[in-house]
């Protein structure tokens, strides 16, 4: 009997495994399974978005945005690629959808250090609250931290909660102009600037305010969108927009 019993024990090995054991070895199996069906699941993603960050892709599947759009398509891997690129297609075309995930994957999808490593500018603050709801859109249940620079906020208040921590940074170029002046804003750790809707740049004000902030700003990918390339718009090619790409629709 003690023969049959060894026997069985080389056979069978798993049967002297420990309970609490046995429950590990289940629960790796299941994540991995889990895993696997995750990864296939994404996967069916299409092009560029097939090649976008896991959690990027799990929202886009979240929102039901399966399908990128031409402009999509062909902008997002040239963006990807790091090239300061200016960005012109239609209204309607993606390119805020476009601006929210190059973004996102260019930090990562993660929270990281304090100071912010993307600026989103835009004309106003109306169209500053829009971006900040459609960034939210993609970050509510992310550790990713997006800030409002409101404007008509006292600049004190807004140097003290952007040295609380901030990742994506959303403002006029008045008010970050303004921040960068009063020393409210570390742009050290700054990877991606993204100008949005850049028609606003005709005004000579905001013309000058956006080559006063990126002449302290270095190492920096720049991207500019706007529906057509005006003069006002081509004319940064003389500045922080050298050896830039040019992407229309």
């Amino acid at each position: 009997m003690l023969y049959k019993c060894c026997q069985l024990k080389n056979m069978c090995p798993f049967l002297v495994v420990s309970l609490p054991t046995l429950l590990k070895i289940i629960s790796i199996v299941i994540y991995v399974i889990v895993d696997i069906i995750h990864q296939t699941v994404m996967s069916t993603l299409p092009m560029p978005f097939k090649k976008l960050n896991a959690n990027i892709q799990e929202m886009l599947e979240q929102h039901e945005m399966t399908t990128p759009t031409a402009f999509q398509i062909k902008s997002i891997p040239v963006i990807k690629s790091g090239a300061n690129i200016f960005c012109t297609a239609p209204k309607g075309s993606g390119k805020t959808t476009t601006l929210i995930l190059t973004t996102l994957q260019k930090i990562k999808y993660e929270a990281a250090g304090n100071a912010p490593r993307a600026f989103v500018v835009v004309e106003n603050m109306e169209k500053a609250t829009e971006m900040y709801d459609a960034f939210v859109k993609f970050t509510r249940y992310s550790p990713v931290r997006v800030y409002l620079a409101d404007e008509k906020v006292h600049v004190d208040l807004l140097k003290s909660e952007i040295f609380e921590g901030v990742d994506i940074l959303i403002s006029t170029a008045k008010a970050i102009d303004k921040l960068l002046l009063l020393n409210g804003v570390n742009t050290t750790q700054l990877k991606m600037f993204n100008i949005d809707d850049a028609e606003f740049l005709a005004h000579k004000n905001s013309y000058s305010t956006i080559l006063s902030i990126t002449r302290s700003i270095t190492k920096c990918q720049f991207v500019v969108y706007s529906e057509k390339m005006q003069p006002s718009i081509k004319r940064l090619e003389s500045y922080f927009m050298e050896y830039s790409r040019i992407l229309s629709l």
